[in-house]
């Protein structure tokens, strides 16, 4: 991917895989490539606890996993994209506090507006509002 227009800020936004966060890839992109942004997207990742232990090493590779899945997406959604320059972010925290730290000094966060833990009635999801709430710069929720 080619870089964007210089001084276009940064676009920060969530991806988990779900269909939502595909939404959510695609807006960001439309966006970027109308201010000239760069986008970061980003992925969050928790270690396994069982039962109040961590599982023994080499059991899981839970990052490996949230890298496979942010790939994927970009993959799926980029498709052919060569105007935007997208960088890819796979930090391990909860979700709602890593893009609120990852945007802290960007000019958008975007996020879907639910993910795969959401349900199905909800508008909004535990992730988007807390973004919405603590979030120091614009965040748009796409649906």
């Amino acid at each position: 991917m080619t870089e964007a227009g210089v001084g276009g800020g940064r676009i920060v936004v969530g991806v988990d895989g779900s269909k939502a966060s595909k939404t959510a890839l695609g807006w960001a992109l439309r966006q970027a490539r109308l201010t000239g942004a760069v986008v970061d997207a980003v992925i969050a990742w928790h270690p396994v606890v069982m039962f109040g232990y961590a599982p023994p090493p080499g059991d899981f590779d839970v990052e490996g996993t949230a890298g496979t899945v942010l790939g994927e997406t970009l993959g799926e959604v980029l498709a052919g994209e060569t105007v935007v320059t997208v960088r890819r972010h796979v930090v391990e925290g909860a979700a709602s506090q890593v893009l609120v730290e990852q945007a802290r000094d960007a000019q958008l966060l975007v996020v879907g507006n639910r993910g795969h833990a959401g349900f199905a009635e909800a508008l909004l999801g535990s992730v988007g509002q807390y973004c919405v709430h603590h979030a120091n710069c614009p965040v748009v929720v796409v649906r």
